[in-house]
């Protein structure tokens, strides 16, 4: 994989933590090599085919998390980062990892959602957590063995990010019940996780995950323009926010008309049927809002392009924010499904959502927040997280990659067959008995990094009917007349100023430069013949 390229001989060395805390690769790539050789090299170690719901994460100088680029340079994109340390994630969650060809592709998604338990993004019911936990624990330790399994053998393996007492006397309860009404491998399960084989506790597991509201959502902090903390979400469905227990808004692909930012700015432009919408959400530094965007044009063209020959360059937008370009690399999902088969089993929605992806416009529109649509959106609730905003530097290098390391991303809406009887008792309200610690608390060091944003404020009461706002005048095209020609020539009269001051007068502090040969060769052969030209056709006009 990792051969000589022309005459460098130079060879870099990386470190690639896997999804294991314990398991590290050591990799070494040139000069010249791209993201997509190091990810494929990865994968390949892993015996992993289906490669594309995958990616790497790497943290610059400055602490702000970046996923690699298959297109471009590694070494450009860490530049001098030492050592240089990427992580090993699911970067796009499948929406039915059961779909999945592979079963070593569903253990690395399973991994990947273990991993989100424990540092609590996602987010679950009591009910929900235990069976979960029992189902690792069967994977982990097989069926209950009463020699083996003494006293309360759960506290040894950390599981939930919250792990009280009750919680693990339930897990050790499901685990040493034995499974009832199951119906084939990976089915619901109605009693205990006890008599499931390994394979089978790992598809259930992974049929109720996909099922929570939290699924592949990568949490980024965020605040409204009243100041309320919120979370931004992007899945596989859209764009979502959290506030505190409960999921206030979500805007499906189908209605996000296009995507961009302006500075700190992040901006969702919303096309509904009788009217449109731009919200908008301010982040904590320029840095973190180029992430954002990234991240939300990378999932949404994953899951809306029908093929990822549509995709073009996408810029950040405006004045504040050249510089900024976007271009897709890699399959899309649709491509994945046409390419295994497996395009049939989609929702009809599926389409939907391809028909509104094409050749997204990204270009950069002024920030005018209007009222959003509001609607029953159900429950559900989000964990503390940092990914958006820098790492603090107190922090050690095992945190980088650990509990820190957020991971964006999910997948297309194939049809669903999950067990929803665990939700039914606990979707009306959280469990006291398990909730991941508030996101909101500020005494911990991590709140030091929270996103801000300019939001629309909701109805304060949800069962109050939603009225349209009033009708504003659309905001001004961009025109390039309009923005760079009173620009251009500001610069041209400051530029003739400096030139009079320079060569006009005769303060002693001029009288230095005045004299290099370089200003001296200037005056005499463009500015003495212009002026004299110019003084001419004054006194002949007058």
């Amino acid at each position: 994989m990792f051969k000589s390229r022309g005459d460098s001989n130079i060879v870099y060395k990386c470190t690639v933590r896997l999804l294991e805390d314990t398991e590290i690769l050591e990799c070494e790539f040139h000069p010249s090599y791209k993201g997509k050789f190091l990810l494929e090299h990865v994968c390949q170690q892993l015996n992993l085919t289906e490669t594309d719901y995958f990616g790497l994460r790497y943290v610059d100088g400055n602490g702000q998390r970046h996923w690699l680029h298959l297109a471009k340079v590694i070494l450009k994109q860490v530049k001098d980062a030492s050592p240089i340390l990427f992580s090993f994630r699911v970067k796009f969650y499948p929406p039915n990892p059961l779909l999945l060809k592979e079963d070593v592709t569903r253990f690395q998604i399973y991994l990947q959602l273990k991993r989100d338990l424990l540092h609590g993004r996602l987010y679950c019911t009591a009910n929900e957590a235990a069976m979960l936990g029992a189902l690792i624990i069967q994977i982990e330790l097989g069926d209950y063995d009463p020699n083996i399994h003494v006293g309360n053998y759960v506290t040894e393996m950390k599981i939930l990010l919250r792990q009280t007492d009750a919680i693990e006397a339930r897990i050790q309860e499901l685990h040493r019940e034995s499974i009832e009404g199951a119906t084939g491998g990976g089915a619901c399960t109605d009693g205990g996780v006890r008599g499931l084989s390994t394979q089978e506790a790992e598809q259930t597991f992974l049929r109720i995950a996909c099922t929570l509201d939290t699924y592949g959502v990568d949490p980024h902090p965020v605040k409204d323009h009243r100041g309320n903390q919120l979370y931004l979400g992007i899945n596989h469905s859209g764009i979502l926010t959290f506030q505190g227990s409960r999921k206030t808004h979500h805007f499906k692909w189908a209605e996000v008309h296009k995507i961009n930012f302006e500075g700190r700015m992040f901006i969702v432009h919303l096309n509904y049927p009788e009217k449109k919408h731009t919200v908008g959400f301010k982040c904590p530094s320029g840095a973190a809002c180029r992430h954002v965007w990234c991240c939300a044009i990378e999932q949404m063209l994953f899951f809306t392009l029908a093929s990822s020959s549509e995709a073009c360059v996408y810029s950040g937008g405006g004045l504040f924010s050249w510089g900024t370009k976007f271009k897709y690399a890699g399959r899309t999902e649709r491509e994945i499904l046409e390419r295994d088969g497996l395009l049939a089993t989609n929702r009809d929605d599926q389409e939907e959502g391809s028909s509104v992806g094409g050749k997204r416009k990204a270009s950069s529109v002024p920030a005018t927040p209007s009222t959003p649509m509001t609607g029953d959106f159900g429950y559900s609730s989000l964990p503390r997280s940092t990914h958006s905003a820098p790492l603090e530097e107190s922090q050690v290098d095992g945190d980088l990659c650990d509990g820190g390391c957020l991971l964006g991303g999910p997948a297309v809406d194939i049809a669903l067959a999950c067990c929803d009887h665990l939700r039914h008792s606990d979707d009306k309200q959280p469990c006291p008995e398990y909730s991941p610690r508030d996101p909101f608390d500020h005494s911990s060091s991590e709140s030091a990094a929270t996103t801000h944003v300019t939001y629309v404020s909701q109805t304060s009461h949800a069962a109050e009917e939603w009225r349209p706002p009033a009708l504003q005048p659309p905001p001004r095209p961009f025109s390039l007349l309009r923005a760079f020609v009173p620009s251009f020539l500001f610069v041209c009269l400051l530029l003739s100023l400096a030139i009079l001051l320079l060569f006009e007068t005769d303060w002693p502090l001029l009288r230095p430069l005045k004299r290099k040969p370089e200003l001296v060769s200037l005056r005499h052969h463009y500015y003495a013949p212009l002026k004299e030209y110019l003084k001419k056709k004054i006194v002949e006009l007058f």
